[in-house]
């Protein structure tokens, strides 16, 4: 009897320890984190505050399209879903910013549904959340059916679950892509977005895809966020997009990452929007305009490094970043991805993504002091 005590004793001492212990290195996670109290609050930003935006204006050089989903539920479940607001906001701005007016289309036409992840949101999503004109566009978007391909310059395919759904079988859509294709025009989607491409046909029978390079949302990143994605969509895009021939380029997960054969650029997640669309302007015979590069950008540069060369050289690049350029640094998507990390049972991964997140903050502070 006093043994199985001890024993009982010593499980709820070791189970409060570890309790403690979790809730201590949780609390200074958190602390790693920039506190919001002396934050600029970013949600009244317009665009006119923003110089890539109201300074060296570009004259107008044509018309771009860009098509979201009109799905507002993922399939046969309660899931809510619909266009990455991110994935056009920026998309928008750099075609904006180079000197093309943008219009907006979805399948259905009027307002479509949008996902809003408020973590990911940084000054040019709020701004186009204040920008009238984008507003009244996205809010009165064109039917795809009413679309003339013959007005634009290329057609860009915003991300979103939902254009698993709406996307692959709509002729229309398939009519843009394949008209722009074929007048050597250009053609871009990013994340989920090429979906619009999976089921093109080109007038010479050949499938739009077949022996292209092309990336897209991954299987891997798919998986991760959603177990059950292969019952509640119709493929895994990664899937698809090898299976209509394309030479699938997986590049790290939730990393920039972008594919281009010639007229046809496609990106792999979101965080691939800033560069697929000035490559969109660069293959469109253009200099994309100078942009001062997002905090979130810095971070992805230092978490390509971390994953090709180690810590140490990232922990490198991070501190010219910081301290040399003195640029910004989102050091919450750093430790963002040592919970993906966490959640891939990768611990080792995971402590050293807290370290570089640790070093980040202490780099930021050391500028400031």
């Amino acid at each position: 009897m006093f043994k199985k005590y001890r024993i009982l004793k010593w499980s709820i001492i070791s189970i409060l320890s570890i309790v403690l212990s979790l809730f201590i290195f949780g609390w200074w996670f958190m602390g790693l984190l920039p506190s919001s109290e002396n934050r600029k609050d970013i949600t009244i930003t317009q665009a006119s505050d923003l110089p890539y935006l109201s300074k060296n204006t570009i004259p107008k050089r044509g018309k771009i399209l860009a098509i979201v989903t009109s799905t507002a539920i993922m399939g046969n479940t309660d899931k809510s879903t619909g266009y990455e607001l991110t994935e056009l906001s920026r998309a928008y701005y750099v075609f904006q910013a180079n000197g093309f007016e943008v219009d907006i289309a979805s399948p259905l036409g009027g307002e479509p549904p949008v996902v809003i992840d408020d973590e990911d949101m940084g000054l040019y999503d709020f701004a186009f959340l204040n920008d009238r004109e984008a507003q009244y566009k996205v809010k009165h978007t064109i039917p795809v059916d009413n679309v003339n391909s013959e007005l634009y310059e290329a057609v860009f395919f915003v991300g979103g679950k939902g254009a698993m759904f709406d996307f692959p079988e709509n002729a229309s859509i398939q009519s843009i892509v394949r008209n722009l294709y074929q007048s050597d025009k250009v053609i871009g989607a990013v994340c989920h977005g090429p979906a619009a491409l999976v089921n093109v046909t080109l007038d010479t029978g050949r499938p739009l895809l077949k022996d292209k390079k092309v990336s897209g949302f991954t299987n891997d990143e798919e998986l991760l966020l959603i177990s059950d994605a292969k019952n509640i969509f119709p493929f895994l895009l990664q899937d698809k997009l090898e299976a209509q021939g394309g030479v699938f380029n997986e590049g790290t997960m939730y990393l920039e990452n972008i594919s281009q054969e010639n007229n046809l650029v496609t990106g792999q997640n979101p965080w691939s929007t800033w560069k697929l669309a000035e490559t969109m302007i660069s293959q469109l015979g253009y200099t994309p305009k100078y942009r001062e590069i997002t905090a979130e950008e810095n971070a992805v540069k230092v978490l390509k490094i971390y994953e090709e060369e180690g810590s140490d050289e990232a922990k490198e690049l991070m501190n010219r970043i910081i301290s040399i350029e003195k640029k910004p640094m989102d050091r919450i998507l750093i430790a963002k991805h040592g919970i993906i990390a966490a959640m891939q049972g990768k611990i080792g991964k995971f402590f050293s993504l807290v370290g570089l997140t640790s070093d980040a903050k202490n780099i930021s502070e050391g500028m400031r002091n």
